[in-house]
């Protein structure tokens, strides 16, 4: 499948059997975490601050994700406000056997820029981070 121009290809991942669930497939939450740590990427991309998940504002497990598979996290930013982002992520199979790739989920979450003191800012605002030594 071809990603639109404005999509980020945020994670690749190799499924191992450590991911998998009694059913021998890989489980929701595995991919759930991968879909959190892709849209943090994205974010990030709106300012150099601390990123926080807000919400979690729908997701769509649309087929199996088997071990073996690559799958693929692609993000999009869908809605920028002044401290929160809200990001797309579609995740895609490549199945191991074939080599067939096969949309596996959707998602959509809001990401919530804060600064040192926990509380939102906005992003377009400079870094909050602590630059490294």
């Amino acid at each position: 499948m071809t990603t639109a121009p404005d999509q980020l290809c945020a994670l690749r991942v190799v499924m191992m059997p450590r991911d998998t669930n009694v059913y021998g497939t890989i489980f929701g939450g595995v991919i759930l975490s991968y879909i959190d740590q892709a849209a943090f990427i994205e974010a990030r991309q709106h300012g150099r601050h601390r990123w926080v998940t807000a919400s979690i504002d729908r997701v769509d497990f649309k087929a199996p994700v088997l071990v073996g598979d690559v799958v693929a996290l692609y993000t999009s930013t869908e809605r920028r406000g002044t401290t929160s982002v809200q990001v797309r992520i579609r995740v895609e199979s490549e199945r191991y056997a074939t080599h067939e790739t096969v949309p596996v989920t959707e998602a959509h979450l809001t990401m919530v820029s804060i600064g040192p003191d926990g509380r939102p800012i906005a992003f377009a605002s400079p870094s909050s981070l602590v630059p490294e030594p």
